[in-house]
């Protein structure tokens, strides 16, 4: 196996100082778990993370970057300048059932990661720097694609995070994403009277469902579209002048994507064509309103190479690895990091109840175990050392900038 000795001086003040902090993150995670926030309002959230980080003597900047539940906290070794490793903690949770991404245990990863590299600089003096990201709104938004916009991470070298699930590994792969929230415009009639002088909406949303139904059985199989009715109408003896509905659509890479959503939207326009939805018959035309695009997250070989090695030390088992690449576990906005710079985005197992997978109640309960808690530190351990290990060794370093194919022109495909 490559790396840092567990039993090297190093890697022993980074397991040490981890495990030190262990109850007080564990008292974060169930505090975080208890007062769940939606994206973009993590007000309680982020300000006991940048309470916690102050306290542990990091250079802190609450609301970072003009978003007001962002934060970064920075801590320099007295060794010099050297490369910059940067840590993602995630804090939002989900309606109605709360932390059922178990981003409470995200929340916290970030933070042990931080403090293991910071003790190292400490004690050591090794050069180099760690930032932690406190990224809201994972879950709807995307609070890394503005952080990205707004040049949060062209200074980092790597950034490391680790998401919960029911398994472990480096491997898995996440897809791009884009929604949108789809509008129809039509008139109201009587729907018994003079249902002729309508133009019906609601038609114009079950058509493009169905249409997207149909659309299906010609898209690859890793492609993925879904979507719900938000507005059906309000009375069933009116025809309905509006209605509106959410999509996502997925596709194994950003080049995928970008090949099916035209072939969605023309599924949303016919429908609007067909029922009359549009401003040629006196109703406004279709309205369509596209939400940022998160890419899939192009794995840095290397450094998950080397994750899954430090934690095979810990006696944690992984899927072999062709069998991790070829399962798809949703989307994140992480993904648009590794457009910018080499990272990973592993799975850790937290021991849901079978059949609890996340964005269930069960995977809810599970993130608040002590169980959980404990896979989480074991995680950010393996992040930690990988980290260490990208600081210390220039070969390793190097392999990881060579082997990153993502780029700055990531902007310019927006």
């Amino acid at each position: 196996m490559g790396g840092i000795s567990l039993s090297s001086e190093y890697a022993d003040t980074a397991i040490k100082a981890i495990d030190e902090k262990s109850e007080e993150l564990r008292s974060i995670s169930l505090q975080i778990h208890d007062n769940p926030e939606l994206g973009e309002e993590e007000e309680f959230a982020h300000n006991l993370l940048v309470t916690f980080l102050e306290d542990q003597g990091f250079d802190v900047t609450p609301s970072a970057y003009g978003i007001k539940t962002a934060f970064v906290a920075e801590f320099s070794s007295k060794g010099g300048k050297g490369r910059v490793v940067s840590f993602n903690s995630e804090y939002d949770a989900l309606p109605e059932i709360g932390h059922a991404c178990g981003h409470n245990l995200i929340a916290i990863s970030g933070v042990a990661g931080a403090l293991a590299l910071k003790a190292v600089f400490e004690k050591h003096e090794i050069p180099g720097k760690v930032k932690l990201f406190g990224t809201p709104a994972e879950e709807t938004t995307g609070g890394k694609i503005e952080l990205v916009k707004a040049g949060a991470y062209d200074d980092v070298d790597v950034s490391l995070m680790v998401h919960p699930n029911a398994f472990d590994g480096g491997f898995f792969h996440h897809i791009a994403l884009v929604s949108c929230d789809v509008e129809y415009f039509g008139r109201n009639a009587h729907a018994a009277g003079i249902p002729w002088a309508g133009i019906n909406a609601l038609d114009a949303i079950v058509l493009a469902y169905n249409s997207i139904g149909l659309l299906r059985q010609q898209i690859l199989p890793t492609d993925r579209i879904h979507g719900i009715i938000t507005n059906g109408g309000k009375a069933a003896n009116v025809i309905p002048d509006y209605t509106s509905g959410k999509f996502y659509i997925r596709g194994r890479t950003i080049e995928n994507l970008r090949d099916l959503k035209p072939r969605v939207r023309k599924c949303f326009e016919a429908a609007a064509e067909a029922t009359g939805c549009t401003k040629a018959n006196g109703a406004k035309d279709l309205k369509i309103t596209w939400d940022s695009t998160l890419f899939d997250v192009k794995t840095n070989i290397p450094l998950a190479e080397r994750y899954e090695e430090h934690l095979k030390r810990f006696g944690i088992k992984f899927l072999p690895r062709n069998e991790q690449i070829s399962v798809s576990r949703g989307s994140t906005d992480q993904g648009n990091v590794t457009y910018v710079v080499p990272g990973i985005h592993p799975i850790f197992d937290i021991k849901p109840p079978k059949g609890s997978g996340t964005h269930t109640p069960g995977f809810a309960e599970a993130s608040k175990t002590e169980v959980a808690h404990e896979a989480a530190l074991t995680a950010s351990k393996g992040l930690a050392l990988t980290g260490l290990d990208f600081l210390i060794d220039d070969e390793f370093a190097k392999r990881v900038k060579d082997s990153f194919d993502g780029g700055l022109h990531w902007k310019d495909k927006m």
